[in-house]
């Protein structure tokens, strides 16, 4: 893990959190100590940012590859990618794949050091300037929102790895380096406890919270709170972190994610939150600036203006493009008919030969199909995904799956040529509509079925599931479906409506369900003939792409970097592994 960072002497790589774009402002500047940081309001304010800077995305963390490739969301169109190693068998212990445990247990090392030498200063030197008041309510919060960060962090460790250290002090680099792991149970004792303790006193809205100085609305506030504590419930109640527990012990702690959950959806209606009615336009480069958008997110990841998402996910057959994350046919599949019935359904209407005629609403804005005019500068007046097309498979990189990413990528990029272009992307941590879903697969473990709203509870989680339904356009879930049935329509709608979301990976390793949804790749193979007439054929596990195989269920949680196991004189490797 990261040592104790030692301010004196070193230069920190910092970032501005500014109100009007929110993007982020790179800066570098060198220190003499911790006197010279502690008299000024901006430079521990930048301790801060450096720690904000470590929050998670993905934008293709694996050499262009997102971890949607390594689920059945999508395929990363370059063979030989390090997002094959998930699933070719040559993920190990010394090839862990393990950038979150870097970067957490740096962000975490921050977090400690600012708590422990930079809190309860007064900063005299300031004390008449005319906005030291506000200056004063901005870095007292710093505390709350870098307690937040602590817990966040450790959430994320927790998650992928189960036991993690649980780092709570100032270490130095030898007992920091000598933490042994803590029981995931304490961890996420430690998460809800720091939850608790700042929920109610971290700034609630930052719009207006301060008169002489600038907002910074992207930073962490009470709802985010009751948000890291609402998932980090559902993770403790699911099936990969109660292995061995009593089945009452069980319901506890589902009851406790389903209250969690309700805590958070019942605090967003206080402040008149709700769900975006534009689906797409929660992942549009402005959706902070969006006032129906800015309903439904609760907390997101500012990235400053780039283009990367749309050079590595353009289709092939744009000059820069590299083809990318590609749509599974597993996830087009997923989405039903807007009628409701799933396109398996005879009665549906579903046609094999127009697949994406009445579709529900979301697979238009998450994923580019054979025909479409997207993105803007496409060459072509559409879409050519038919073998030998413009854009398919026999192009090198082209798409190996039939289809082509949309969600999270500017579809009005430039990417090559004269006048190129950036923008600014967001990365959604928390929304709304994730937390109506997470609230439904609580309280549906916890009743042992979908139709039942419990004392002290005002949903079901048929009815919160409907009104994620309800946004997109589609009909309710039907009624009567049993326990084992209704479970697999909520499975069905997390993985559509969550997509690409960075959520799919740890739902089925925490589901415990790996064999069931990640081992086969369906893919649309379309092919033309000389007539023009196009054939549309669904093909499982085709040779040309990597065939999947599931190591077993010790890969449910990942191995701990080997590196650091050895370094340390405390850590243990996870079992399997």
């Amino acid at each position: 893990m990261k040592l104790k960072h030692i301010i004196n002497g070193m230069a920190i790589l910092s970032l501005g959190l500014t109100a009007c774009s929110d993007q982020m402002d790179h800066k570098e500047f060198k220190i003499d100590g911790e006197d010279y940081i502690m008299r000024d309001f901006d430079k521990v304010g930048k301790i801060t940012t450096h720690i904000y800077r470590n929050l998670d995305y993905d934008h293709g963390n694996f050499g262009g590859a997102m971890l949607s490739s390594a689920t059945d969301e999508s395929v990363y169109s370059h063979q030989g990618n390090a997002i094959e190693t998930f699933f070719n068998g040559s993920w190990s212990a010394s090839n862990d794949n393990g950038n979150i445990w870097d970067s957490s247990f740096d962000a975490i090392a921050y977090c400690n050091l600012y708590l422990d030498r930079f809190v309860d200063l007064d900063f005299p030197e300031h004390k008449l300037e005319k906005d030291y008041k506000d200056q004063m309510l901005k870095y007292n919060n710093y505390q709350w929102e870098v307690r937040f960060m602590r817990a966040y962090f450790h959430f994320l460790l927790l998650r992928q790895y189960g036991d993690v250290p649980l780092m709570t002090e100032n270490y130095d680099a030898e007992e920091a380096n000598n933490q042994p792991r803590a029981a995931a149970d304490d961890v996420f004792k430690f998460i809800d406890d720091e939850c608790v303790a700042i929920k109610d006193t971290i700034i609630a809205n930052y719009s207006g919270a301060y008169n002489s100085i600038e907002n910074e609305s992207g930073r962490v506030n009470n709802l985010a709170v009751l948000a890291l504590r609402a998932r980090a419930a559902l993770y403790h109640a699911s099936p990969l972190f109660t292995q061995g527990k009593s089945e009452a012990e069980k319901k506890d702690l589902w009851k406790e994610a389903a209250l969690r959950n309700k805590e958070c959806i019942d605090e967003c209606k206080k402040r008149s939150m709700t769900l975006a009615k534009n689906y797409s336009n929660l992942f549009a480069i402005n959706n902070w600036q969006d006032s129906e958008a800015i309903k439904e997110i609760i907390f997101a990841r500012r990235v400053a203006d780039d283009r990367n998402m749309e050079t590595r996910n353009f289709p092939i057959g744009m000059s820069g493009a590299g083809g990318g994350n590609c749509p599974t046919e597993n996830l087009v599949s997923a989405y039903e008919m807007k009628n409701g019935l799933p396109i398996s359904d005879p009665n549906s209407g579903y046609d094999p030969q127009d697949p994406y005629k009445d579709r529900d609403a979301r697979l238009a804005a998450t994923v580019a199909v054979n025909g479409e005019k997207w993105p803007v500068n496409l060459p072509t007046d559409a879409l050519e995904i038919w073998y030998g097309g413009a854009n398919s498979r026999a192009i090198t990189y082209g798409t190996p799956t039939g289809y082509y990413l949309k969600k999270y990528v500017n579809g009005d990029q430039k990417i090559s040529g004269t006048g190129m272009t950036a923008s600014p992307h967001t990365w959604i941590l928390f929304r709304l509509g994730q937390v109506y879903l997470d609230y439904a697969e609580a309280i549906l473990n916890y009743c042992g079925n979908g139709y039942e709203t419990p004392d002290g509870f005002t949903l079901s989680a048929a009815d919160a599931i409907n009104l994620v339904r309800k946004r997109a356009g589609q009909p309710n879930l039907p009624t009567g479906l049993g326990f084992s049935e209704f479970e697999q329509r909520y499975e069905n709608e997390r993985f559509i409506e969550l997509a690409f979301e960075g959520h799919r990976m740890y739902d089925v390793h925490r589901w415990m369900k790996a064999p069931q949804y990640l081992t086969d790749i369906k893919v649309m193979e379309i092919t033309k003939n000389d007539a023009g007439e196009l054939n549309f054929k669904t093909v499982t596990n085709p040779s040309y792409i990597t065939k999947r195989t599931w190591g077993g269920d010790h890969q449910y949680f990942w191995p701990l970097p080997q590196a650091q196991v050895l370094k340390s004189g405390a850590l243990t490797q996870n079992p399997g592994w």
